[in-house]
């Protein structure tokens, strides 16, 4: 039977995955360049959109396949309090950080909590158990 705390935390991992690997996307493919000049008009070194973007980019691929679950989770946590403190916060809750709270919220639960359902993770887990097993018993 499947466990419905962990079938929902696999729901949250993948949708977090797919918009986080989308926003990503379209920092590449919008320009990165723009995205860097943006950042240095809001008093951020430019360079740090090439970071933001990968993360964005290969963490929400990363979360979709269930790689580094926790670790890709407490990197955006990270991302959406600086967006949220730097950028959406002066807009106010409403059209403002209403997104990246929620975003900051699944992804902090993420952090916390893992996800094991149709992971790599769990299989390399499972893979490890198996073959350590395999040498006890030799």
């Amino acid at each position: 039977m499947i466990n419905r705390l962990e079938a929902s935390t696999f729901m949250l991992r993948v949708v977090l995955g797919i918009s986080f690997f989308v926003h990503g996307l379209d920092k590449f493919q919008g320009g990165i360049g723009n995205v860097a000049g943006w950042f240095d008009s809001i008093g951020l070194p430019g360079g740090f959109a090439y970071v933001v973007a990968l993360v964005e980019l290969v963490g929400g691929l990363a979360l979709v396949l269930g790689l580094g679950t926790r670790i890709v989770a407490a990197f955006i946590s990270l991302l959406m309090v600086g967006a949220i403190v730097k950028v959406k916060l002066a807009a106010g809750f409403l059209n403002g950080y209403e997104l990246d709270l929620a975003f900051l919220a699944i992804a902090v639960f993420l952090a916390i909590n893992g996800s094991k359902m149709l992971a790599v993770d769990q299989l390399i887990s499972n893979w490890k158990e198996n073959r350590s097993e395999n040498n006890r018993a030799v």
